[in-house]
């Protein structure tokens, strides 16, 4: 398996290492999509920002996941709302509407707003599929019911789908227009509130931003009890027109979801909960098993008998709880993670609101998230 995504094209030309002592006003820690929110949000700011990140701008989950921008957390907004009240479960929906807004118009040319479904696979998950129904048209949040080729279950129309790579790529090129200094290939190997120090330089810094999902108790140790790592899995296929599928499909709740693009590809993930204990995993290889499962619903469920063209896998972080990490996690160090799988929406609407709380600035999203 050579582990290397369907997302992204080759007009990436890679950044240079951090090498020597640098001065910024903030360092940031990461460069997916929730770093690059938090670069870009400081530099509109007026902040002079470095970012650097161990590997290559998305080299991590931010541009090896799915592709969608959903609203909502991770959690269905029916049960938000049962665990942590009406008035903020609502109020987090409408942040990430707005999110999935903005992600829209910074995302580049790949971005869509196509809609999204949620497909029920028995007469319990309809009956979810129901009640969340209920209760988001209660709270005046855009949902319809949906009936179909691909099943029964949801429609969310504000929902949209993208490049994930491509998306970074884009963001990187901004921040780094603006001003920003980026670096890759620049793993850090000590850090606090107000130095960030690499294999090969260091960055003197007024306060620190970590925005890593996957592996952030790496960096954090401290956070463990708070965040673990989990393993996620893709395949993709050749062109096809044996399937027609114009929307992303989230299915069984969520631990299926399979989208086509627009060149006829197959992009589908999931599985993770039939991998067994060996998927709570920082490892970020594919493995047999779940890419075993992928292949056979892509065969006998979709009907799709294109070759397989990429498999690959990725680290997320998850918390017991609803919400991600969101909080200063040492004198000056700001951490962000552990999206439990929807970092695309809630992990730049956060990164928006860190960077702003580093700076000793008012966030109502960051007083949403982190309350």
């Amino acid at each position: 398996m050579d582990n290397v995504p369907v997302w992204g094209t080759n007009d990436w030309a890679a950044l240079p290492r951090l090498e020597g002592d640098v001065e910024a006003d903030v360092c940031v820690v990461g460069l997916g999509g929730s770093g690059l929110s938090a670069v870009r949000e400081l530099r509109a700011l007026g902040r002079s920002v470095v970012g650097v990140d161990a590997g290559s701008v998305a080299g991590g989950a931010a541009g090896r996941n799915g592709g969608l921008l959903l609203a909502g957390l991770a959690a269905f907004h029916h049960e938000a709302r049962a665990r942590l009240g009406a008035e903020r479960a609502v109020a987090l929906y409408r942040a990430t509407l707005k999110g999935v807004e903005t992600e829209l118009a910074a995302a580049g040319r790949s971005a869509r707003r196509v809609g999204s479904l949620r497909i029920a696979v028995d007469a319990a998950e309809e009956a979810d599929c129901e009640e969340q129904y209920a209760i988001m048209r209660a709270d005046e949040l855009p949902v319809e019911r949906y009936s179909g080729p691909e099943g029964v279950g949801l429609l969310f129309p504000d929902d949209a789908v993208f490049d994930p790579l491509a998306r970074c790529r884009h963001l990187a090129r901004l921040a780094l227009a603006a001003g920003a200094r980026l670096f890759e290939r620049s793993p850090v190997v000590e850090l606090s509130g107000r130095r960030v120090r690499t294999a090969t330089g260091s960055v003197a810094c007024g306060s620190v931003i970590v925005a890593v999902d996957g592996r952030l108790v790496r960096l954090l140790p401290e956070l463990a009890g708070e965040v673990k790592d989990a393993r996620l899995q893709m395949l993709a296929t050749a062109p096809t027109s044996e399937v027609s599928l114009p929307l992303p499909v989230y299915r069984r709740y969520g631990y299926e979801y399979f989208q086509q693009l627009p060149d006829g590809r197959v992009a589908l993930g999931g599985f993770r909960d039939r991998g067994g204990d060996g998927e709570w995993t920082d490892a970020a290889e594919p493995s047999a098993s779940v890419q075993e499962l992928l292949e056979a619903y892509l065969r006998d469920d979709l009907g799709v008998s294109a070759p397989v063209t990429h498999r690959w896998a990725a680290t997320v972080g998850y918390t017991d709880t609803l919400l991600p990490v969101a909080r200063e996690a040492r004198p000056g160090v700001w951490a962000i993670g552990g999206y439990s799988g929807t970092g695309n929406v809630v992990g730049a609407v956060l990164g928006r609101a860190v960077a702003r709380r580093a700076l000793g600035l008012a966030s109502a999203e960051w007083d949403l998230f982190a309350a």
